[in-house]
């Protein structure tokens, strides 16, 4: 499945908010320098769903704050279930 996903870097905290529209809200600590965010964004998102870091992939938006983001999962109420229980903004 892709996930669009818009990336806030260089964050007090970690946090992830998933929106009606579909779309995910992932706040990281790492600046945007030398794809240290997009590094963490991989990151997170694959402990976040309890999947493997390697079977998490960004397809488009590596220098851009809007990324799209493949996970080894088939449907968005899956994603939603995986999240940890207290997601929300820093």
């Amino acid at each position: 499945m892709r996930l669009t996903v818009r990336v806030h870097p260089g964050a007090p905290r970690e946090a992830v908010v998933a929106r009606p529209d579909g779309m995910l809200e992932l706040w990281v600590r790492q600046p945007p320098v030398e794809g240290q965010a997009n590094q963490a964004v991989v990151a997170l998102l694959a402990e976040w769903l309890g999947v493997p870091r390697s079977s998490v992939r960004l397809v488009r938006g590596a220098r851009a704050r809007l990324k799209v983001v493949e996970v080894p999962l088939e449907r968005w109420d899956e994603v939603l279930r995986r999240l940890p229980p207290t997601r929300g903004t820093p």
